[in-house]
């Protein structure tokens, strides 16, 4: 990882204004960011880890722990929410045993909420993947969960 990172450094000036590009790079490149960077963008960047962490933190699409092989999300938007999404969201925290944001211990699936994935009429959505699922209910989605590794 540090030598990755070392490249990383080497596209960007070493000023705070650099920190965001750098973030969406490490995670580009690592699919989250980890504590080792945030170490070394604080060092390289002359910041504090807590800067980091309190801009970071401000933007959804960073994230701090590793992703699973498979990434749920659950579309909270209006219509999904008026029909169900947050129920949806309920039986795959009790069901995988993790809270929105985290990764299960197995590595097997991260759990996130979004805002809208653009499929209102045929809420609610589930997305795992690259793939969308309409119309879902608590007992389709714990048959579709049977089905992924």
């Amino acid at each position: 990882m540090s030598d990755t990172i070392d490249l990383i450094f080497e596209k960007y000036e070493r000023a705070q204004d650099q920190l965001i590009p750098i973030l969406q790079e490490v995670q580009r490149q690592y699919g989250y960011v980890s504590p080792e960077a945030v170490k070394k963008i604080s060092r390289y960047l002359k910041i504090t880890e807590n800067q980091i962490y309190g801009v970071s933190s401000f933007y959804a699409q960073f994230r701090f722990s590793a992703p699973g092989r498979h990434s749920i999300r659950v579309c909270l938007g209006t219509a999904c929410h008026v029909r169900g999404g947050a129920t949806l969201l309920e039986m795959l925290e009790r069901e995988l045993d993790i809270k929105c944001g985290d990764t299960t211990s197995d590595k097997r699936f991260d759990l996130d909420r979004v805002a809208c994935l653009g499929c209102c009429a045929l809420s609610p959505v589930v997305q795992i993947d690259k793939d969308i699922y309409s119309r879902m209910t608590v007992t389709k989605l714990a048959e579709l969960l049977k089905s992924y590794e």
